[in-house]
């Protein structure tokens, strides 16, 4: 668990159940996906299992107890080397806890987090369209233009 200033960023672990469901709320909030985060919400034994994996990685950014904003990333263990990379799958922060440094001090904690597991790369996605992430991570890392395709399973 890091503090930076007015809230605290934790990793999540199995006993955190409750608090994944707020993470998910908030991002179901952030991304106006209400449906999609919390419409079918996995049972507390599916979450634990989740929580429980060494290459599942889940932060909070929580003020007085509040979920302020949240990280979830998955480990990739590489096949060209052996190395591993760490893909931050989705990043918010509330509307009411924006500009104050969280969604930085997220990516800067998963950086920590790689960095002890001799990760080689954090890397992160976001739509063209979402300024203030291009801007952000633009001041964090190199950019690379690639093409994003969801191959339906059920063709």
């Amino acid at each position: 668990m890091s503090n930076s200033g007015s809230f605290t960023i934790r990793r999540l672990g199995t006993g955190d159940i409750a608090l994944m469901r707020a993470v998910s709320a908030m991002f179901g909030e952030a991304f106006e996906e209400r449906d999609t985060y919390t419409g079918r919400p996995p049972d507390d034994g599916y979450l634990a299992r989740l929580l429980a994996r060494d290459h599942v990685v889940v932060l909070a950014a929580l003020q007085d107890g509040v979920v302020a904003g949240g990280l979830f990333a998955y480990v990739l263990a590489k096949f060209e080397q052996a190395r591993e990379e760490v893909f931050i799958y989705d990043l918010a922060v509330a509307e009411a806890h924006r500009r104050r440094g969280i969604a930085r001090a997220l990516i800067e904690e998963t950086r920590r987090i790689a960095a002890a597991r001799g990760a080689h790369v954090v890397f992160i996605q976001t739509e063209p369209d979402n300024h203030a992430a291009v801007a952000l991570y633009s001041k964090l890392g190199v950019r690379e233009d690639t093409l994003h395709f969801d191959i339906p399973i059920d063709q």
